[in-house]
């Protein structure tokens, strides 16, 4: 099974000058937790709600501060034409509950976990990948 046969085509963006606190207005509104950060028609970055939770929520005058300095910029992602089970893989090694879908320079979706979870052959899969990603890395502390 394909990306394109899970993954959700409706797509909620921001712009990378719009300020955190009209990205969270979003989030709320749409019950979404992750939105994809423009620049013109470009992704240049995801904006999560943990993003703006452990970003921002210490700083002075938080609600300012413009998305593009409190997204994740290194933007992970996959085909349309990947299989469910290599956007699996790539969440896992990533550590990443959603992955952004990208088909010829253009966001065409979003694929979450439990957009994998839904599909009788791939729950384990998934399990899989959640219990990767919820691991968290830690340091050698030897």
């Amino acid at each position: 099974m394909k990306v394109r046969d899970v993954m959700t085509s409706e797509i909620f963006s921001v712009d990378k000058g719009e300020n955190v606190s009209r990205a969270a207005q979003i989030m709320r509104e749409t019950n979404i937790g992750v939105l994809s950060v423009h620049d013109g028609e470009n992704v240049v970055g995801m904006l999560t709600d943990r993003d703006i939770a452990i970003r921002n929520v210490a700083l002075e005058n938080s609600v300012n501060v413009p998305c593009e300095e409190a997204m994740t910029a290194d933007v992970i992602s996959c085909s349309p034409e990947n299989s469910v089970e290599e956007a699996a893989d790539i969440m896992a090694k990533y550590q990443v509950r959603r992955l952004p879908v990208i088909e010829n320079g253009k966001l065409v979706g979003m694929v979450a976990l439990g957009d994998l979870a839904t599909e009788n052959q791939t729950k384990d899969e998934a399990g899989q990948t959640l219990s990767q990603v919820s691991t968290p890395s830690r340091p050698d502390l030897s």
